[in-house]
């Protein structure tokens, strides 16, 4: 017989501190419980206090103890670890049970509370394996004196009703100093922990049930006997034969964020440029790239200065990144990392070169989009279409710093569609210095005008500290100290060492080249960049060679997802690869090479998507209310009942802000599902189902997801692209792809379901 086995987060934290000779042997014992639970040489007993707990034998002096959890499809039985101690403190008064309010297995070792507590309340521990030794004689303890219970105020209903676990109440009611509490919640569960610090601290009931029991309960108790159920809602690693390197070098922290091999020889590999990885969603780009700051951090010499930074394109990625990062590395390494969004780091250095009160305010591209449509509608100018005229100040006139209309007449438009005669590009010329003209009396810029000026700026820096450096060089630093006191040069230099850039594809060409002139290029690992051109969902491209950023030769690809099921991988790589439709789509590769997805993978398996077609768009909101009705209640109650959360878990994505807006009323007002809107700081709201628009849904990962609208003239916006198809084909291509990268992304986000659903035709891009 064989078993799953499972690490409890409790005992991960005891394993760290072990030996590494009880690791590796910890190691054994898995591999060896795994193939055989039964196996005589593990010793397997249960406890005499609580049937449900199991001590086995590790070695000659630490043992596993361990609780069954339920027996899966496949017959094989599920195990939990839920400690590793040596054998003198293993007691049988161990407990292990499923809390009442989150419905999570809670382990309870009242081995690490204080003996005088213990006595308080009649316990005395039982060692399971009892050391032969000559009797003691017995002795009386002298009589305690009385003192005032720190949580005198409150009774075992009350802490029973906030969540503490059922074998503290006793105890947490007898304590009557801080250290004493200190030493009981030391192995508590981390709800009892919280509920006990907060009363402790002077919170009130209310303020505890509010503030941290509501966020975690469960709408209906648990069933305290369903294991099964509990191991579902626990925070477990599942222990097999690819961590057993994390195991034997101890770090069990790195197992929330595990690197395969292929991903750690990225991580750790020495670049004499710039680098970059790319892969589909799900293949751990954005963990090679936190791991790669680790990597770095973990070689800087000593210092507080913070020579690292990583950036990324939006707010909510940047804090996510932040987060993630603090998990994984120590607080002194942290303190070493600049973590800052792309359009942050530009502010921050006009900050730096603006005098107090000159500073203009910033706009989104929506705003400075309807100024151009006003000031063309005023020329009475219909040659250009405002968007191809905002665009071709982004990504050509401000992506390339162009500074006169002679420069412009000679710029690079790669990727821009048709070419301009120059006739043509002198008349666009003369458009956008009335329209910026235009911002400038409004006191406003675009943040695409923030990032270019920023990256002017830096370049000038730049210069400044190569013109240092070929002046000592010449003089050989005889007068160089005389000369910086003049220049203000002394204190200058690159503002990082390291660059690490996640989302790569969705920065602008102004963005690259403020990060190149931030980091030195003639030093190695300059430059670390991680993105998949397959996911961008904005229209800016670039060529990072023309931007000075080399990375061929040094680029990586990652091919195995860890998120999506391969039944809905094989549907989401059918968009941007439509094989099947003779149709040749191709991707950049952040360069002037073309990028691909072939080899990608997944490991996971699940339902095959749904494909269903309505007639109109109200039938269609019909039908993904009873879809998700259904969802909700398989998601809301386990096979014997048992009340699980679905809160959070399910998701609806949709073309534009008005389907949101219409999906949101019809699900509320006809079906009774409370709905969340996705905004770009997160979920607008507490309701169980989050509605967003498909760029809001970047980063996100659900076990559940509804793509509603997916219909031909929506997706993609047929009023949008086809004036391009014969008049600028290269642009309709490229609207094309975006829009085909925007479903991609979408499609990606489903980790178990996903239904995807269209009124009238469906969306060219369905693979249907």
């Amino acid at each position: 017989m064989t078993a799953r086995l499972s690490l409890y987060r409790k005992a991960e934290q005891e394993l760290y501190k072990l030996d590494r000779s009880v690791k590796a042997q910890f190691y054994d014992f898995c591999h060896n419980f795994r193939n055989n639970p039964d196996l005589p040489g593990l010793r397997k007993k249960k406890l005499k206090g609580d049937s449900r707990i199991w001590s086995a034998r590790v070695n000659q002096d630490y043992r596993a103890l361990l609780t069954p959890t339920g027996v899966d499809a496949d017959g094989a039985e599920s195990w939990l670890v839920i400690a590793v101690r040596h054998r003198k403190d293993v007691y049988e008064e161990l407990q292990v049970a499923v809390n009442r309010v989150t419905g999570e297995i809670e382990f309870v070792d009242l081995a690490v509370v204080g003996d005088s507590a213990l006595r308080r309340v009649g316990i005395t521990l039982t060692p399971a394996e009892p050391e032969e030794q000559a009797p003691k004689p017995e002795t009386v303890p002298e009589p305690e004196l009385a003192a005032p219970a720190l949580l005198a105020a409150y009774d075992a209903g009350q802490l029973r009703g906030l969540g503490v676990a059922e074998q503290l109440i006793g105890l947490a009611l007898t304590v009557t100093t801080s250290a004493e509490l200190d030493q009981l919640v030391e192995s508590a569960p981390l709800l009892s922990k919280d509920i006990l610090y907060g009363l402790a601290a002077g919170m009130d009931i209310d303020e505890v049930r509010r503030e941290i029991t509501a966020p975690v309960e469960l709408d209906q108790q648990p069933d305290p006997d369903d294991f099964a159920t509990a191991l579902s809602r626990t925070k477990v690693t599942t222990v097999d034969d690819a961590v057993r390197a994390v195991i034997e070098e101890g770090d069990f922290r790195a197992w929330k964020v595990f690197l395969h091999p292929t991903q750690e020889r990225i991580v750790h590999r020495h670049y004499n440029g710039p680098a970059r990885v790319s892969g589909g969603p799900g293949t751990g780009k954005t963990i090679v790239a936190l791991h790669r700051v680790k990597h770095l951090a973990e070689q800087l010499p000593p210092g507080h200065s913070k020579p690292i930074l990583l950036t990324t394109f939006t707010k909510n990625l940047t804090t996510d990144l932040r987060l993630r990062l603090a998990s994984l590395v120590e607080p002194h390494l942290l303190a070493r990392v600049d973590i800052a969004h792309i359009d942050q780091l530009a502010a921050r250095v006009l900050g730096e070169n603006t005098a107090p009160g000159r500073g203009k305010q910033r706009v989104y591209d929506h705003v400075a989009l309807n100024e151009m449509r006003q000031l063309l509608a005023e020329l009475d100018d219909r040659r250009w279409e405002p968007e191809f005229l905002l665009e071709e100040w982004e990504q050509v006139i401000l992506g390339q710093s162009v500074p006169t209309r002679s420069e412009y007449f000679k710029a690079r438009r790669a990727g821009r569609g048709r070419a301009l005669t120059r006739p043509e590009r002198n008349h666009i010329w003369k458009l956008i210095e009335q329209f910026t003209a235009r911002l400038d009396k409004l006191g406003v810029e675009t943040w695409g005008q923030a990032a270019e000026r920023a990256a002017r700026f830096e370049i000038e820096r730049a210069a400044k500290i190569r013109a240092r450096r070929e002046y000592k060089e010449e003089i050989g630093g005889k007068d160089l100290i005389h000369r910086d006191d003049s220049s203000g040069m002394r204190y200058l230099g690159y503002r990082y060492r390291h660059i690490v850039v996640d989302e790569a594809q969705d920065l602008r060409p102004a963005h690259w080249k403020m990060l190149r002139a931030m980091a030195d290029p003639d030093q190695p690992n300059d430059m670390f960049v991680a993105g998949d051109t397959h996911q961008r969902i904005y229209d800016h491209q670039v060529a990072l060679g023309a931007l000075g950023i080399n990375i061929r030769g040094r680029a990586s690809r990652l091919t195995l997802s860890y998120r999506t099921t391969k039944e809905i991988l094989a549907e989401a790589l059918r968009v941007v690869d439509p094989k099947s439709k003779n149709e040749k789509v191709t991707y950049d590769d952040l360069d002037d090479g073309t990028d691909t997805l072939a080899g990608y993978r997944s490991v996971l398996h699940g339902p095959k998507p749904d494909f269903q077609r309505y007639d109109t768009w109200d039938d269609e909101l019909v039908g993904l209310a009873t879809t998700l009705s259904t969802w909700r209640e398989e998601l809301s109650t386990d096979d014997k009942g048992a009340s699980l959360d679905p809160s959070g878990r399910i998701a609806v994505c949709v073309a534009d802000r008005d389907m949101v807006s219409q999906t949101m009323y019809y699900l509320a007002t006809k079906a009774g599902i409370t709905c969340a809107e996705l905004t770009k700081d997160g979920p607008k709201g507490d309701g169980e189902v989050h509605v967003g628009t498909m760029h809001r849904f970047k980063g996100l990962e659900y076990q559940r997801l509804a793509i509603v609208g997916a219909s031909d003239g929506i997706i993609p916006r047929t009023s949008v692209i086809e004036r391009y198809r014969t008049e600028d084909p290269p642009r309709y291509e490229r609207e094309q792809r975006k829009a085909r990268s925007l479903l991609f992304v979408a499609t990606t986000r489903a980790r178990d379901a996903l239904n995807i659903s269209w009124h009238d035709k469906p969306s060219p891009y369905l693979p249907i």
